[in-house]
């Protein structure tokens, strides 16, 4: 080893110190995490809130929240705020964006990891209804608690567009739906009214759609062919996959 070897790696030493000692005395700096949970129900977009527990946001609704422990990792972190807040334990989360604003908590720095889901409500029960938990119309939330407007307006945008880049409302429908129903639901996600006929002919020109050679039954209007989604010929086929314009 030579003397440039030695001094190198004595000020790469020095460095990794100097870094360490930095990060000690910097200014502690929380992090937490916060879930958007989406729910469709009854042809109506909905998300979870729950009462916030501060003085300062006495009476105002917030996102599910916490902050994140030592020994966990982010992903870890909001499965567990999930669970212990609502019982749940059966929803993939996918992360969505960073806020850091430096007033954004009264209790000091803290930056937060926003994460979403879609969910059918139906098929995922709250097994905890602590703080007045609930599902309440998207169309009906404005002034969260702490920033969690924003969060929350962020996260529906995500929503809105991967909705049109990937089929995942299926997942929010019945195994056999009518085109009324999967319309309902574009049309409740993206908050906007859609053609019927120039709706249907984007779908079928997809060809992932089977029709069953069954009708509706029971429904107060006139019934409609009952149709299932390809899942099969979609993951055959999704890297060419284009997303839905409307």
């Amino acid at each position: 080893m030579t003397a440039d070897d030695i001094k190198a790696m004595l000020h790469a030493s020095k460095t990794m110190q100097a870094i360490q000692s930095e990060v000690e005395n910097t200014n502690r700096i929380a992090l937490s995490v916060d879930c958007v949970i989406f729910g469709f129900e009854e042809n109506k977009l909905k998300v979870l809130l729950i009462r916030s527990d501060l003085k300062k946001y006495k009476e105002k609704w917030s996102l599910l929240g916490d902050l994140i422990k030592p020994n966990e990792d982010l992903d870890s972190a909001a499965y567990r705020v999930l669970h212990q807040r609502t019982g749940l334990d059966d929803i993939f989360l996918e992360q969505v964006h960073t806020f850091g604003t430096v007033k954004r908590h009264p209790a000091g720095r803290v930056v937060t990891v926003a994460y979403y889901s879609l969910i059918n409500v139906e098929h995922h029960k709250l097994k905890i209804l602590d703080n007045e938990l609930h599902w309440q119309d998207v169309k009906t939330v404005t002034d969260l608690a702490f920033d969690h407007q924003e969060i929350f307006d962020t996260c529906y945008k995500r929503l809105q567009k991967r909705i049109q880049e990937h089929p995942l409302g299926f997942n929010l429908l019945p195994k056999k739906f009518s085109l009324r129903e999967l319309q309902n639901l574009y049309e409740s996600i993206l908050d906007l009214k859609m053609d019927r006929r120039n709706f249907r002919k984007k779908f079928f020109s997809m060809n992932l759609l089977t029709d069953l050679n069954e009708m509706e039954k029971d429904v107060p209007h006139r019934p409609g062919k009952l149709y299932q989604f390809n899942f099969k010929k979609y993951e055959k086929n999704k890297k060419t996959w284009i997303g839905i314009d409307f």
